[in-house]
């Protein structure tokens, strides 16, 4: 039989012990501050009818929207050949990979309406998948922690939002950040300063993309998309606003003064920015941003994005949106949300060397596994470090004991214990440290006292 070497799927990753410590490490820390801020634990299928997933995302998403094949002979219920994949594709495929988390969150809202309590805060940690080229820090299957308020219209929702994001971050070691905030009203008002209130989402698209391809390249997509020169000379200011956020705010207020949908963007926001300071939060660092636009087009209020100093793109996004549900029957529902993409926040606390020393550390104690005398004796004291909640594990088989010190030393072991002829005979037991080398006996009791 030929044999194949094995690989991995393009944009998908396995995970080692240690990579999955970490990873469990920053899903604990989420999760506990998310439960702090009254937020409930959901989890929807991986699959979703495609009709649930069309429709939400824009034309660019939709294309990323992973299909999967009906099952059995999938060509069945054809109607005739044909080379048209956007002909043929409902005909053979009618459920998708999850996108995101927000669209199956509003599936679920819709079917169980009269049995939750609104608000409904909830949190998700799953993964989502997409259709999208693989590179560095892009992949095609990655987490996301999810959190959303479902079912109110208070701005107060979108200030706790952007507290607990402070908190996660600080809990977490992580300290220059910046986290951008804007709303789809000021696009909009943008959008009708240029001239182009048709233009809306074409502005939004084009902006999306501004820290990834630069000034020159958005305003030639603007171009492409029927900005005049007249257009582009009123949006110019977007290309060099003031650092200073006080300036920034009189600036925009000044644009936008004369664009209704622009000046309550600002409003909303400036009475976010009060219930922020009324949470609390202290040395807060939200930075009004009017180039924030986030690519999905289900945003229609406020957006906010978090990046790290020093750190290429975002660690994390959301925004409010409203009419998800109107597609299930249920109107009139809206939701704000946020969401950390895991994989992203891995990176960062790696390249900034946050992750604690303790993460990954497993076995604490080898009890060596010397003869089959000494077998029985070392299970009891195994069995008593277990039952003292002491991480401890016996080596398989009674091998030489260098073999087995290398083996502890490989998997970085702070102890190895060592139960001898000799260690019988005393009822003591051989602790050795394996970063000093040196070696002490103890009783069973002392053992216990000096790993616990």
């Amino acid at each position: 039989m030929q044999t194949k070497k094995p690989t991995l799927v393009q944009g998908t990753r396995d995970f080692g012990a240690l990579e999955v410590f970490k990873r469990n490490y920053l899903v604990d820390t989420i999760r506990a501050i998310y439960e702090k801020y009254g937020f409930l634990p959901l989890e929807t299928p991986t699959l979703e009818y495609l009709a649930t997933l069309t429709g939400k995302y824009g034309d660019e998403g939709e294309q990323l929207l992973y299909k999967v094949l009906n099952s059995g002979d999938f060509l069945a219920g054809v109607d005739a050949p044909t080379t048209d994949y956007k002909t043929l594709l409902p005909q053979i495929a009618t459920k998708g990979l999850r996108y995101d988390l927000t669209v199956p969150l509003m599936r679920y809202v819709a079917m169980n309406k009269e049995a939750l309590t609104f608000p409904f805060r909830r949190y998700q940690i799953q993964p989502v998948w997409r259709a999208d080229r693989p590179q560095k820090g892009r992949y095609r299957e990655f987490y996301q922690c999810d959190t959303d308020i479902v079912g109110a219209d208070s701005l107060l929702c979108e200030a706790e939002i952007l507290v607990m994001i402070h908190e996660v971050l600080r809990q977490l070691g992580v300290k220059e950040f910046s986290l951008h905030i804007n709303h789809r009203g000021i696009l909009k008002g943008l959008a009708a300063l240029a001239g182009a209130a048709d233009k809306e989402q074409a502005l939004c698209m084009a902006l999306d993309k501004l820290e990834k391809v630069g000034k020159e390249k958005v305003v030639e997509e603007l171009q492409r998309r029927g900005f005049t020169p007249a257009a582009l000379e009123k949006l110019a200011f977007l290309f060099a606003l003031p650092t200073a956020q006080a300036a920034r705010w009189t600036l925009l207020s000044t644009q936008l003064a004369s664009a209704a949908a622009g000046t309550q963007g600002l409003q909303d926001l400036q009475k976010i920015m009060r219930y922020v300071e009324a949470l609390g939060l202290e040395n807060h660092a939200i930075t009004l941003d009017p180039t924030l636009a986030r690519g999905l087009s289900y945003y229609t209020g406020t957006v906010f994005e978090v990046k790290i100093k020093g750190q290429a793109g975002s660690i994390g996004g959301g925004g409010r949106y409203d009419g998800l549900t109107d597609i299930f029957g249920v109107a009139g529902i809206t939701g704000v949300g946020f969401s950390f993409g895991l994989d992203r926040l891995y990176q960062v606390l790696e390249a900034l060397a946050l992750f604690p020393a303790t993460v990954g550390k497993t076995t604490q104690v080898l009890i060596a596994n010397l003869d089959p005398s000494s077998e029985t004796w070392a299970l009891r004291v195994l069995a008593a470090l277990r039952a003292h909640h002491i991480r401890a594990e016996i080596y398989p088989e009674p091998v030489k004991l260098k073999k087995q010190l290398q083996y502890a030393d490989k998997r970085q072991l702070p102890w190895v214990a060592i139960i001898g002829e000799a260690e019988q005979a005393a009822g003591m037991v051989m602790l050795k440290n394996m970063q000093t080398g040196g070696q002490q006996e103890h009783t069973l009791v002392q053992l216990l006292q000096k790993l616990s």
